[in-house]
């Protein structure tokens, strides 16, 4: 695959969660009452748990570090928060699962060449 081809669908892939992980963390009291109206039990913990995993993943991706590990979590929380928050919103819930296709193709092939993975990969070998 086109290395130039797999760092634009990371940085495609990345940015949704960057933006929306940093937008939960600023703004955790107002995600915070969105779950609890779902009935998540300690709705600010949660929020904070979300932003910071939607961050972290996001940022990973974009710098192909751990790609694998973090597209395959990234794919099962699209599925999961798509049927969770939006079951009742099909385009959302379409787009989670359409994402969540992109993070498997990404788990499948790998991070591409430029990636933090690919000269942990060298650096192993050299």
């Amino acid at each position: 695959m086109n290395a130039n081809l797999i760092l634009v669908g990371r940085i495609l892939l990345s940015a949704i969660f960057i933006i929306a992980g940093f937008g939960k963390l600023v703004g955790a009291a107002g995600f915070a009452g969105y779950l609890g109206s779902l009935g998540f039990p300690v709705p600010l913990v949660m929020a904070y748990l979300v932003g910071a995993f939607e961050l972290l993943g996001g940022l990973a991706i974009l710098a192909g570090f751990q790609t694998r590990t973090v597209a395959i979590a990234l794919a099962a929380f699209c599925v999961a928060t798509g049927l969770i928050a939006h079951l009742g919103e099909q385009n959302a819930l379409l787009k989670n699962i359409a994402l969540a296709g992109g993070f498997l193709v990404l788990a499948g092939s790998g991070a591409g060449a430029f990636a933090v993975d690919k000269t942990r990969r060298e650096s192993r070998y050299a």
